[in-house]
């Protein structure tokens, strides 16, 4: 068994938002064919603590070098004030050929540039019409933090990057971390989610939010929101929005803003392509073209085919690299 700590995981993935990037867009690709087994993740909740969660997600990527594992992230925001990371999480994969173990990996970085890399993925695809001169965060935590990194290389032109955070000392400290990642650029805080969803043509929404508060009126026409929190949208206002997701079926769960959506519509008509049929479906004719006066919002629910994808990435950098504890013994 070889176990990956986190250090040397940040060592292989420092300055590799591109390949992240491309490695993401190809996974997509192939679960848009049909070629992945993404079941359903596990939700442990606890009796009593509604914001602290465990989740299991399973995944198996075909295509030309296949792999198969599990993530399991725990997400408990009560950290933040203990001085520790909200989330936390380990992948395994396992061999195709004998389904043994064969490497377990700290995943909390694995998971946090999956998120971006979709998120930023999404931003570059569905802006080349409309480039945006700047960026709005709603949420200053790790994961916009990356997304940052990760739209920055993608998406060029960022001039002002505009953030709010329900707190306003995250707010600031956030402020800082940000001007470095994007420097040169005009970095403000602002005093309400609403002047955010107002503030740019793209948007990044992550929070912990577990219920919807918010709604796009504030959006000017044609925005792009990333839905990456999946839970602070009011439901109603995704009715009249192209709505994008990695998976519809695992889009309408678990009380996702877009699965309310669904529950109180009645049906899924609201919602368009998934993002791998808009990659496989690129320069097409017949591809999707977003209204320009309805705001666009990509709500990617997170499959674990990603964490796998980029985890094997990263397994296979290590080994040619020689990092990690190789232990024996583990099994029988």
């Amino acid at each position: 068994m070889l176990i990956l700590r986190h250090s040397e995981v940040a060592q292989i993935l420092d300055g590799r938002e591109l390949d992240n990037i491309r490695t993401v867009g190809d996974a997509y690709r192939v679960h848009a064919q049909g070629d992945t087994a993404v079941p359903h993740s596990v939700f442990l909740r606890f009796p009593g603590q509604p914001r602290n969660r465990i989740i299991g997600l399973p995944a198996y990527r075909g295509g030309q070098r296949p792999v198969a594992g599990m993530k399991w992230i725990a997400s408990f925001p009560a950290n933040i004030e203990r001085g520790i990371e909200r989330a936390s999480a380990s992948i395994i994969l396992n061999s195709l050929e004998t389904g043994r173990p064969e490497a377990l990996i700290e995943g909390s970085l694995i998971s946090a540039a999956r998120t971006a890399a979709s998120a930023a993925l999404a931003a570059e695809l569905l802006t080349r019409d409309r480039r945006p001169d700047g960026l709005a965060l709603i949420g200053c935590g790790v994961i916009n933090l990356e997304i940052l990194r990760h739209v920055r290389s993608v998406v060029p032109g960022l001039k002002t990057l505009s953030l709010y955070d329900s707190s306003p000392q995250r707010a600031a400290e956030f402020a800082a971390r940000a001007a470095a990642v994007l420097p040169g650029a005009d970095v403000v805080t602002l005093d309400s989610a609403e002047q955010a969803l107002a503030a740019h043509g793209l948007v990044s929404i992550a929070t912990s939010a577990i219920e919807p508060h918010l709604d796009l009126k504030a959006a000017v026409p044609g925005t792009v929101v990333l839905h990456i929190s999946l839970r602070d949208l009011l439901p109603e206002s995704l009715i009249d929005a192209h709505n994008i997701v990695d998976d519809v079926d695992h889009a309408v769960r678990e009380r996702t803003s877009l699965d309310l959506a669904v529950q109180a519509a009645g049906h899924r008509d609201f919602i368009d392509p998934t993002i791998g049929r808009l990659l496989l479906e690129e320069g097409s004719e017949d591809g999707f073209a977003p209204e320009p006066d309805r705001t666009v919002v990509y709500a990617p629910f997170g499959l674990g085919v990603l964490d796998m994808a980029l985890a094997d990435d990263v397994l296979a950098s290590a080994r040619a690299r020689g990092l990690g504890v190789l232990v024996e013994g583990f099994l029988p």
